[in-house]
Formats: C-alpha cells, sequence, structure tokens
C-alpha cells in the first residue's frame, strides 16, 4: 500500500509540477502518504496507518480554504480562490477515505 500511494504521488508530482502550497492535490497527497508512512515505520497495522493518512488527508484538505491556487485550474481564479477549498484536494481525500472504507 505504502508503493501504491508513494507511486501515485510521485506521478502526480511528475506530471504536474505542483508543489506543497499550491493549492493543489499535492497539498493533500504529501502529507497523507507522509503519515502513512510513518506509521509504517512504527509497525501500525494497515488499517491504523490508512486512518492516520485519511485524518492528515481530511485536515490538509481543509487546509487548501485560505491557500491563493497557484497551479491548477484553480490558479486561473488567483486572489478569487482564497477562501475555497481546493477541488483536487477534495478528490484526493475522498479517494484515500474510499481506501480507507474498502478496508473497514
Amino acid at each position: 500500500m505504502l508503493e501504491m500511494l508513494q507511486a501515485g504521488l510521485d506521478g502526480v508530482l511528475q506530471r504536474g509540477k505542483a508543489q506543497l502550497g499550491d493549492k493543489t492535490m499535492i497539498d493533500v497527497l504529501s502529507p497523507a502518504v507522509k503519515a502513512f508512512s510513518q506509521a509504517v515505520g512504527e509497525e501500525k497495522s494497515m488499517l491504523e496507518a490508512m486512518q492516520l493518512a485519511v485524518a492528515k488527508a481530511e485536515q490538509a484538505m481543509k487546509d487548501t480554504i485560505p491557500m491563493i491556487a497557484k497551479k491548477g485550474r484553480a490558479s486561473y481564479l488567483g486572489e478569487r480562490s482564497v477562501g475555497h477549498q481546493d477541488p483536487g484536494a477534495t478528490s484526493s481525500y475522498l479517494m484515500l477515505k474510499c481506501l480507507l472504507e474498502t478496508q473497514s
């Protein structure tokens, strides 16, 4: 699971050239993968690791609200993107949440 999550993050980074703070799906995927990896390193179960990753992803998704979009479709809005949750971040959170729900 960690390899799959990391490969997904790496693929998005390679294709989109976005970074943390650009108000994109990277702002959710990166902290979620990091949380999952840390949990695996602490020898937590896959379910526990995924729960931690999804919790981190949810917070990271909400943290996109005050950001200014610098990449992706939302970047066309510039300052008007402030105050809105990033759609890519939201869809990334929802995918991770679905992964968790299939394990429960």
